[in-house]
């Protein structure tokens, strides 16, 4: 086998080990089996909701274990032509084995990544928020910067892109925004971009042209539906209303319908201006801090998951995870996986994909890398 098609099939073989490692495969086999036989039993349509999530769980779990296999015995067949057209020195034949090894490849990879998002909470909307760090101008700018590449992100992906708070900077930029993404596992997708992150440039806004680091914090959350309890004391609330300020149009009104949701226990502060009835920003602010409490106690779980399991990253909120440099030279770098872009332009305007894609996969294997940052 030539290094071309080797390259193929561990690159497959790679991806397949994920995903198995990702479902914890005997156990999926014996839970699929466990599922065909609750669906033969008639009972189980007395409780349509029990058996909507019942019948929703084997279709999943089925598509996925047939993935697995059906590109296992692909490959295999690949293989076969291409050490045939090897033996017998039939270079089309061979030609042909590779390239159904190069696809099988690309399909495995993009297979790899709908199977890592497997959480409770992968499949649903999501809110992204961003804050400028301390650094005034330069750091706004940046935050609307971030806030125009999750935007791109998401219309890539066919997610639909609202905005549910904005609040303009003094003089650029933004001090904060928060996105609402929705589409099929919004969440799941975007959840690894929860941290801080680092740009390095010359700056627009220094007259004598010197390098400027600045920082931005991105906080991820889904978006939770009335399955999802969650308590809250009113009493632990703290209200506030403002006027809306923002890039102009429908982000700008002229009365005090915002409303800012202060949960003191926790800290976390919430704000809506999406609706021009401060009652409807309420509702739309309640939500969100339900959300942000149900993302807050699974981040918990996570963590205490990650004490037991040593190898696994820090990916909480407050940590460093990438760096984006456009000068002295260009680079883009996570500092969880090491993964890099040479190409900055291209990332800020959405290719973040490979970078998620990584992360995800670090979820899962629990693998850390030394990574060193970029200067």
């Amino acid at each position: 086998m030539r290094a071309e098609g080797q390259a193929h099939i561990d690159r497959i073989e790679a991806a397949l080990a994920l995903v198995r490692q990702s479902l914890d495969w005997d156990r999926a086999l014996r839970r699929l089996d466990e599922l065909n036989a609750r669906v033969e039993d008639p009972t189980l349509w007395d409780d349509p909701k029990e058996a909507e999530a019942v019948m929703r769980e084997r279709r999943k779990l089925e598509a996925a274990i047939g993935t697995v296999r059906e590109i296992s015995s692909e490959m295999k067949d690949a293989v076969e032509f291409v050490e045939m057209g090897e033996a017998e020195g039939d270079e089309e034949v061979e030609t042909e084995g590779l390239q159904t090894l190069a696809r099988l490849a690309e399909r495995a990879d993009a297979d790899k990544v709908q199977a890592l998002l497997s959480g409770e909470a992968d499949g649903m909307d999501t809110y992204l928020e961003i804050h400028a760090g301390a650094g005034g101008t330069e750091s706004q700018d940046w935050a609307e910067m971030l806030l125009r590449m999750y935007a791109r992100w998401a219309e890539r992906k066919g997610f639909k892109v609202e905005t549910v708070e904005y609040q303009s900077g003094e003089a650029a930029g933004i001090k904060s925004a928060t996105l609402l993404l929705k589409g099929e596992n919004a969440y799941g997708y975007a959840k690894t971009e929860s941290g801080v992150h680092r740009l390095v440039r010359i700056s627009p806004y220094d007259s004598s042209a010197r390098r400027h680091t600045s920082f931005s914090s991105v906080w991820v959350y889904p978006v939770i539906d009335d399955s999802f309890e969650i308590d809250i004391n009113p009493a632990d609330l703290k209200i506030d209303t403002y006027r809306a300020s923002g890039a102009g149009g429908q982000h700008v009104n002229t009365t005090d319908s915002a409303v800012r949701i202060t949960h003191q226990p926790s800290g976390i502060v919430v704000a809506s201006q999406v609706d021009r009835s401060q009652h409807k920003n309420r509702d739309i602010a309640m939500n969100m801090l339900k959300a942000r409490l149900y993302e807050e106690e699974m981040r918990k779980r996570e963590e205490a998951a990650s004490a037991e399991h040593s190898a696994k990253s820090d990916i909480g909120w407050g940590h460093q995870i990438r760096s984006y440099v456009l000068q002295p030279y260009q680079m883009v770098k996570d500092l969880r996986t090491g993964v890099t872009s040479p190409t900055p332009d291209d990332v800020l305007d959405g290719a973040l994909d490979p970078f998620i894609s990584a992360a995800l996969a670090q979820r899962v294997t629990g693998e850390s890398v030394d990574v060193e940052d970029v200067e």
